[in-house]
């Protein structure tokens, strides 16, 4: 009895240990269970920036029988002009120069830029492969100077909340060496602003929506091509995402709820004192893998 009485503390410890250890597992295992059901924190997310190729259709609007699209599209024989080895080499080489000059400009000047030539680009830029050939964007040319100064007021006024609260420390000092910040005076200066938009679904005649594959894909190779095509030209831009600033451009500009804001772009020449950061690009034994 006397053994019996000096070891009951001994096991009230064992067993409250015990005890301490199957709450903490217990706790870790809810903890878990809550980390997996609740979403990311991901402030640098625009809501209306998401993809929309797994957009879900009201199904008493969807059209399953006809897309609007022609069943019987006519093919037609294809003739290219064909390079000698030398020739391509020659020109690949001569693309990659003058795409490799191609330098996000925050410093652009007011200097009139000829509306064909935005024209022409925009043109280039509908040249794009999508889904299906639904080519879901739309590239709104805004040149009037009020419209240009309220889009900068309305970017600003997001992004100084961007840089303060949402997007945190870490992005912020990464900028930092970029010198870049919520002051977006080139959103008046440059002669034209493309704000390009992805067409989340399309509308048929009979007015139930029609699907947009793969409509942000589409949409971001729209956008490569048209970088390509404004250096081509001797233009340059910043490309620009406006955190958050979607819906109020959307509703500003007169576009449609199908419509999300992907890329906003300043477009013109560089100022004559215009700087930009000596950055330089990964060589290609570190972007490419031959396998």
């Amino acid at each position: 009895m006397a053994l019996f009485s000096s070891l009951t503390p001994v096991f009230i410890a064992i067993i409250c240990v015990l005890i301490g250890v199957i709450l903490k597992k217990t706790n870790g295992e809810k903890e878990k269970r809550d980390t997996k059901s609740k979403p990311l924190s991901r402030p640098w997310v625009d809501e209306d920036l998401k993809d929309g190729t797994d957009h879900h259709l009201e199904e008493e609007e969807v059209d399953e029988e006809w897309q609007g699209l022609d069943e019987n599209v006519a093919h037609v024989p294809f003739f290219v002009e064909r390079y000698s080895e030398a020739e391509m080499i020659k020109r690949s080489q001569m693309f990659y120069e003058l795409l490799n000059k191609r330098r996000s400009v925050r410093f652009l000047s007011d200097e009139p830029v000829p509306r064909e030539v935005i024209n022409n680009i925009i043109r280039t830029a509908g040249t794009s492969p999508s889904g299906a050939h639904t080519e879901p964007w739309t590239f709104v040319v805004v040149q009037d100077p009020y419209l240009k100064h309220k889009i900068r007021e309305i970017v600003e006024e997001e992004e100084e909340i961007n840089y303060k609260r949402r997007m945190g420390d870490r992005w912020v000092n990464d900028l930092k060496r970029l010198r870049t910040n919520w002051i977006k005076e080139y959103l008046d200066t440059a002669p034209y602003l493309i704000l390009i938009f992805k067409q989340v679904y399309g509308r048929l005649p009979n007015g139930k929506k029609k699907t947009h594959y793969y409509n942000e894909i589409s949409v971001s190779i729209a956008c490569g091509i048209l970088l390509a095509a404004l250096q081509n030209a001797g233009l340059y831009t910043v490309t620009s995402t406006p955190l958050n600033c979607g819906p109020q451009l959307r509703v500003l500009l007169q576009r449609p709820a199908n419509e999300k804001l992907l890329l906003l772009l300043p477009v013109g020449y560089p100022k004559k004192d215009a700087t930009v950061p000596a950055l330089t690009r990964k060589p290609l034994e570190d972007i490419m893998v031959v396998m």
